[in-house]
């Protein structure tokens, strides 16, 4: 809902009302206790174990918005916005064949980050499991029971899928910009910065995966992605109300699965 500031006159957009709206649970999430919790390599690998399902998802999300918003099938035709196209085109390269650390090759950032997994020692049987069944056509359900994949992350997969399920490009964009991998706050860096001085040959690859992801949100995606969020919300009614929705329950998810961690990381001091 667009507004206007009473005291200057300057429109405030309803992006910029909604980020104010969403702020307190945000901000709960990058102050989350888990990242105070992760003070071993231990620590950051039960995180791992948990966090790799939201990375896949993220994945999940992106592609759901690239089939709903451009042509992918055969014969092509024009579809939509050609400047909605162009948009998640453009983010679909970075995170789906960005520059691996070798500099000598492509990868997907949920790629990058199983190596990272596999260099730092984490568990990677339950995600390796899922993936394959999926690659031999399970259902997602079917994948992620025949993984044994834990509860939480089972639980936040579930409300992407909801989200995704809808087939409506504003909610599916608006959980994708607001709602998913810009929350991992600087302190975390930190612990990794420190961890790394104990385990110099183990988290080279996480920490590239980190400082990549980070500086492709704030130099680049989350332009483009806030950009093609405001373009879905046009002429459809109630839409910013909608999408607020979304957002809070995805906001909510992600906090469910920090608690979860937490929780495995307390019960392993």
């Amino acid at each position: 809902m667009p507004s206007r500031n009473k005291n200057i006159g300057n429109f405030i957009s309803p992006l910029a009302i909604l980020k104010k709206e969403i702020h307190p649970l945000r901000n709960q999430l990058i102050e989350h206790p888990v990242f105070f919790k992760i003070q071993s390599l231990k620590h950051l690998q039960k995180f791992m174990e948990y966090h790799v399902y939201a990375v896949w998802d993220f994945m999940s999300l992106l592609k759901a918005l690239q089939a709903e918003l451009t042509c992918i099938s055969i014969p092509w035709i024009p579809v939509g916005n050609p400047n909605i196209r162009y948009l998640i085109n453009e983010i679909v390269v970075g995170e789906e064949s960005d520059l691996h650390l070798n500099k000598e090759k492509r990868i997907s950032h949920f790629e990058l980050y199983l190596e990272a997994m596999q260099e730092i020692g984490c568990n990677t049987t339950p995600i390796l499991n899922f993936i394959h069944a999926l690659q031999k056509k399970a259902t997602f359900e079917q994948a992620a029971m025949w993984a044994n994949i834990p509860h939480a992350p089972m639980a936040f997969m579930q409300t992407t899928f909801a989200c995704i399920q809808t087939k409506q490009p504003h909610l599916i964009a608006a959980v994708f910009t607001l709602g998913r991998e810009d929350l991992i706050p600087d302190m975390f860096l930190q612990i990794v910065h420190q961890l790394e001085k104990e385990f110099p040959d183990k988290l080279k690859t996480f920490k590239y995966y980190l400082n990549r992801h980070i500086q492709l949100d704030s130099e680049h995606h989350s332009h483009l992605a806030s950009q093609m969020l405001e373009e879905l919300c046009k002429g459809i009614p109630k839409a910013w109300q909608e999408v607020q929705k979304a957002v809070i329950e995805a906001l909510n998810a992600r906090k469910h699965l920090w608690d979860a961690v937490l929780e495995e990381i307390l019960d392993k001091n």
